[in-house]
């Protein structure tokens, strides 16, 4: 299994915001939005204010997909 963040990115769109706006929002680190970018491990501490900026709740930014099985 593994993390994706497609969700955050629908949302941000939805809120006309790129990726420099959820940036100052938040607070974060580029590299934290690069990790975000490929779907890398990211602390619960930058996802809560990546919440908090976005006023949601963790499950509308991030899912748990299944990894694809190659045949």
């Amino acid at each position: 299994m593994r993390i994706s963040y497609n969700k955050l990115w629908h949302l941000m769109l939805d809120k006309k915001m790129n990726k420099a706006d959820l940036k100052r929002a938040t607070g974060i680190s580029t590299a934290s939005i690069a990790k975000l970018g490929k779907g890398g491990n990211i602390t619960t501490d930058v996802l809560l204010k990546i919440c908090k900026a976005l006023d949601c709740d963790i499950a509308d930014i991030m899912e748990i997909e299944p990894e694809k099985k190659e045949d």
